[in-house]
């Protein structure tokens, strides 16, 4: 519990607003997750799973219209419009707050008010935030004392701070048409309303480590991004710490639990999880820039997650794990979905608990966005550095997209600023999966585009003064794509655990011991520095220079779109950017 007085208001205010039955302070013990457990249990609200083959399991289902983020009811409640941007929705704040409170109103008589202390970050880290989140969903709860550090501890290093984000959830009705997740960057503020959702109501996830916290970052001199963090410990036990940034579909979990191949593993070669989705960074007492991963475990889609395609994730949702949305094997009384294995269960229940054979039925057992969430401690190939406050250094930094042509495997910016330019145009092409025409550019700076919690333009000027504080001790910033096809459509790089071989580029890059090709865009590989060993099978030294090769048409119809992209921030955006564009279109002619 907690004597801060800013708590213990805003808490008696919410409790007049919602109406609870009864108020519950979570102290993040095991004796009352369990007892947690039990009632949600007894309730349908959880799913005791086989406790010998997933000990510690549970599976869970959210409404069948409540079942992803919704883009379209998530705002940016500025008091200026213009402070959200282009890219965000906005609200006046004093309207969604009556809004929003109106929806609130009453909704948790008959229920119970969950009280949420947890951390950002290892729990008095000089890296981490403090949250407090109230919800009438024990589904919360549980997720946010894997997702987060959760306690007492929290409270203690609180202590009278008012300086905390504040977070109400109310599940309503969970009607569609009154759901909204507002964020007040102003008050620090996060409510979300009529969902059940992960995204939209495990406050800390999206809401508070990326869109409230990229605000906090920006006025206190930080970054939080949209970023896994690895570590690469070579032969001789050095780590060098990466972090990258992916769109969606871009195999980024995959990235960050790294398998090295073979010749790597024998070697010595070791990759090291630190984070697969945000990472807080700010410069250290020595100028470098140190990050930590301010979450506690893993939100991960379940589909294709299998013991090829991802080990280490997998490996991570064998114990304390909970299961949303997938199909339920009734005859062992485990979990599955799609692209788990070959065996889908005869008797079993689809997601939405209707009856399902998967030998036969052409309808998926699991939802395409079903999740697991695990506790990070279970990965493999966890970083011993998670729990520690202080970060660790990081020396390249990494945009990715999935493009068919245009952008070679890896290349290297020219320096910090080209960099900043490099990851405001980052882009995939729409895939077959992907809603809408086939092989469309969608742009995505940074990975952040739904998560940026104020004007874009403000954000990439940002990175800008971020690169003028850190000078030479910044990151050097790359570029990838795994996704280069031939006429015929098949992947021409073999991917997965063979990315380590360009991240064994790039490291060589940071130390100065590789060489590169200056190019119109940038710094790419010569084909013989990256390691092909054991894999030529897969690809030639030739198909390999022509994955790192730069069309100038290409990059000039790339410039068009870029021109085109960037008029939507007028006159916000950086004078570097605008000078970084006039470069290429000069080098490219």
């Amino acid at each position: 519990m907690t004597n801060n007085k800013s708590v213990l208001n805003w808490i008696e205010e919410m409790k007049a607003l919602v109406s609870p039955d009864q108020v519950v302070w979570i102290d993040g013990s095991e004796q009352q997750i369990e007892q947690l457990r039990a009632e949600a249990c007894s309730t349908g609200e959880l799913i005791k799973l086989n406790q010998e083959k997933l000990p510690d399991c549970y599976l869970h289902r959210t409404a069948v219209n409540d079942v992803a983020r919704v883009e379209d009811r998530t705002f940016i409640c500025s008091r200026k419009e213009e402070d959200a941007g282009p890219t965000n929705n906005w609200m006046e704040p004093k309207k969604a707050y009556e809004m929003l409170y109106d929806i609130a109103r009453d909704s948790y008589k008959g229920r119970t008010m969950y009280v949420i202390p947890y951390s950002m970050g290892p729990v008095g880290s000089p890296l981490a935030k403090i949250g407090v989140e109230l919800t009438d969903s024990i589904y919360v709860v549980l997720n946010m004392a894997i997702m987060t550090r959760v306690g007492q501890a929290v409270w203690d290093v609180l202590g009278d701070n008012p300086e905390w984000v504040r977070g109400l959830h109310c599940k309503c009705q969970i009607d569609q048409e009154k759901r909204y997740i507002c964020h007040f960057p102003e008050d620090n503020t996060i409510i979300s309303v009529n969902s059940g959702y992960g995204g939209n109501v495990l406050l800390g996830k999206k809401c508070f480590a990326l869109r409230i916290a990229s605000n906090l970052g920006r006025q206190q001199g930080w970054m939080a991004e949209h970023m896994l963090i690895l570590g690469i410990e070579n032969p001789e036990g050095e780590v060098t710490y990466i972090s990258a940034a992916f769109p969606s579909a871009c195999g980024k979990t995959n990235l960050a639990m790294l398998i090295p191949p073979e010749g790597y593993r024998s070697k010595g070669y070791k990759v090291w999880t630190v984070g697969d989705d945000i990472a807080w960074m700010r410069p250290g007492a020595d100028g470098r820039l140190y990050a930590i991963n301010p979450e506690n475990g893993f939100f991960g889609v379940a589909p294709g997650t299998n013991a090829k395609s991802n080990f280490n994730a997998l490996e991570s949702t064998k114990r304390g794990t909970i299961f949303t949305n997938v199909a339920h094997n009734l005859d062992d009384n485990t979990v599955w979905w799609e692209g788990l294995d070959k065996n889908p269960p005869k008797n079993a229940l689809n997601w939405k608990g209707e009856p399902w054979d998967g030998t036969t039925s052409s309808d998926k057992g699991a939802h395409p966005n079903s999740r697991f969430t695990a506790p990070a401690k279970n990965c493999p190939c966890i970083s011993p550095e998670l729990d520690k406050g202080e970060g660790v250094p990081i020396s390249a930094i990494i945009f990715g997209g999935r493009r068919a042509q245009t952008t070679p495997l890896v290349y290297q910016s020219r320096d910090w600023d080209n960099g900043v330019f490099v990851g405001s145009i980052m882009a995939s092409e729409t895939t077959a999966a992907a809603a809408g025409a086939v092989g469309v550019v969608r742009r995505d700076p940074m990975a952040m585009l739904p998560f940026c919690g104020y004007h874009m333009g403000d954000y990439f000027g940002h990175w800008i003064e971020m690169g003028k504080t850190l000078g030479d001790k910044a990151p050097k910033i790359f570029n990838v794509n795994w996704f280069r096809l031939d006429d015929e459509g098949h992947f021409l790089w073999p991917g997965f655990g063979d990315n380590m071989r360009v991240l064994d580029w790039i490291i060589a890059r940071v130390e100065g011991k590789a060489d590169a090709e200056e190019t119109p865009i940038g710094f790419v590989p010569k084909a013989e520095d990256i390691n092909i060993d054991g894999i030529e099978d897969e690809i030639s030294l030739e198909t390999l220079r022509s994955i790192l090769k730069i069309d100038k048409a290409q990059w000039a119809k790339e410039a068009e779109g870029i021109e085109e992209f960037y008029q939507k921030f007028g006159d916000k955006l950086p004078k570097e950017l605008h000078d970084e564009l006039e470069k290429l279109k000069e080098r490219v002619k």
